[in-house]
């Protein structure tokens, strides 16, 4: 579904377009973010509406939510509705990590991997990941696709903004150079959240794990854990611990690690400037250096 609403993500607006989209009256609004609101519904229950400025990026996120809850493996929330800016799914009632929320977490993840994507870069050919464009450019061997549709384009544009030095660059070209080599045991295309950090994890009160925001495309199972590490999780030694017994990962994942943090760095530093380039740099040597 498409639509023209473009006034903003007033208080106001979010209530029309849920009333539109979900064709229920609305008694509440709520805002828990700059573009995002928890709507209370006429007769009981509550969703969450966001509001993207871009043309389309409700849709591609409402699609990726679909995607990850098809195979029935992990907790998405239900899309109730979606136009050109807003889209309305079902809140996750809150509550806090628990350990077991962490081990079903690993292991529907496991099984999320396992399901598998039709090509590494699968997904809408129009994507984002924050508020990147990320290409959707399907390509039959991981390691070269990674370094052309997920380094480069961010190193480029971090180069160009003068948020990483020519310097810090260096090592990220290096590991792109030396790509095939690092890049560890050949692995089938799995279905990737694909912007998996710890905001992006939601724990109910009922010791669950919920997977929203995805940038989600077919990608390499290291990648969605590398970027659950990169800014901490908690329990995550039980994530991965749980993870490697549903799925036993490659020898050699740890010191890969690294590598599949790349893309995401690159992204902080294009977004938010060079406070994230020395990490980005500290990360291409750890990977020269295995």
């Amino acid at each position: 579904m498409t639509g023209g609403r473009t006034d903003g993500p007033a208080g106001g607006t979010a209530a029309r377009a849920v009333e539109e989209l979900v064709g229920v009256g609305v008694t509440g609004v709520h805002g828990i973010g700059a573009s995002v609101f928890e709507v209370d519904l006429d007769g009981g229950g509550v969703v969450v509406a966001k509001f993207h400025a871009a043309e389309g990026k409700a849709g591609v996120e409402a699609h990726g939510l679909r995607w990850l809850a098809e195979p029935g493996v992990v907790a998405v929330p239900e899309v109730r509705g979606v136009d050109g800016h807003w889209l309305v799914i079902d809140q996750v009632e809150p509550g806090a990590p628990s350990a077991a929320a962490a081990v079903e977490l690993g292991r529907g993840l496991a099984r999320l991997h396992a399901a598998g994507a039709g090509a590494f870069g699968e997904g809408p050919r129009e994507s984002w990941i924050g508020n990147l464009p990320m290409a959707c450019v399907v390509g039959p061997r991981w390691p070269e696709w990674f370094a052309e549709h997920r380094i480069r384009p961010y190193l480029r544009q971090a180069v160009d903004r003068r948020a990483l030095s020519p310097d810090q660059a260096a090592p990220v070209e290096a590991v792109c150079a030396r790509i095939e080599e690092v890049a560890g045991p050949a692995e089938p295309p799995a279905r990737l959240h694909g912007d998996l950090w710890n905001g992006n994890v939601l724990w109910d009160r009922h010791d669950r794990p919920w997977l929203i925001d995805p940038a989600a495309h077919g990608g390499h199972r290291e990648s969605d854990l590398a970027m659950l590490a990169l800014f901490g999780c908690p329990h995550l030694d039980r994530v991965l611990a749980a993870y490697d017994e549903a799925a036993p990962l490659a020898a050699g994942w740890r010191d890969r690690v690294a590598l599949h943090q790349l893309f995401p760095l690159l992204v902080h530093v294009v977004l938010f400037g060079a406070g994230y380039a020395g990490q980005t740099a500290a990360a291409a040597r750890r990977v020269l250096a295995t």
